[in-house]
């Protein structure tokens, strides 16, 4: 079980991205008061974690229904996060989570005054709660094959990761200026190389019960 927890946390912390979406909070909030920005702070959180949870626990029955198999599930999955990770350890943006275009990022900014729509968008999604993360929550307790105490480990592991990044995002603006751009780099690169590692574990694992050589 506790092996299961750390790699639900490791997966999540990695696709969420909390360090990375603190400094856009801050970034994105300047002219915010920190009232403000933690009203949006505790709103985004509350809106991912529910959205998460949500793919974790019938997501998976859900694609069931649709006939896809726990092997196409994880063999797809870690594809997808595989990229993700590839990404991340290559630095092709800026951060574990997708960027944000020109036009979505001027869009945060003119709905600054509207904190509920900023904490939706982009907050909630896609930064927090994007195809990464929720991919990983249909994988993860896909993998748990019905387990409950397994199940528990990744829903544990997913609320302890949002409340780590509520954490950072009630610091945002102490961490956008006391963090360093080299020190973010390095903790992305580091993220992602575990993340690539926990995505092909799950193409093997995806294989292996498709039977797809024996």
């Amino acid at each position: 079980m506790l092996e299961t927890a750390l790699t639900a946390f490791t997966t999540f912390f990695a696709v969420i991205g909390p360090i990375d979406t603190a400094v856009l909070l801050a970034s994105l909030t300047p002219n915010m008061t920190p009232a403000e920005r933690r009203a949006i702070a505790v709103k985004a959180v509350f809106i991912a974690t529910i959205i998460i949870l949500v793919f974790a626990l019938v997501g998976q029955p859900v694609l069931s229904q649709l006939g896809v198999s726990l092997a196409a599930l994880q063999t797809a999955g870690g594809i997808i996060l595989f990229m993700i990770a590839l990404e991340m350890t290559l630095a092709r943006r800026p951060g574990p989570v997708p960027a944000l275009s020109a036009k979505e990022s001027e869009e945060a900014e003119d709905k600054a005054e509207a904190h509920a729509e900023i904490a939706v968008f982009p907050f909630a999604t896609p930064l927090m709660a994007g195809p990464g993360a929720m991919t990983s929550a249909i994988v993860l307790a896909a993998g748990t094959k019905g387990n409950f105490e397994l199940l528990g480990a990744v829903v544990a592991a997913i609320i302890a990761v949002m409340a780590v990044t509520l954490a950072l995002l009630l610091a945002a603006q102490e961490i956008h200026q006391f963090i360093g751009l080299t020190a973010r780099k390095v903790i992305v690169r580091v993220f992602g190389v575990l993340l690539a590692a926990l995505a092909v574990q799950s193409i093997f694992n995806g294989i292996a019960a498709a039977h797809i050589f024996g």
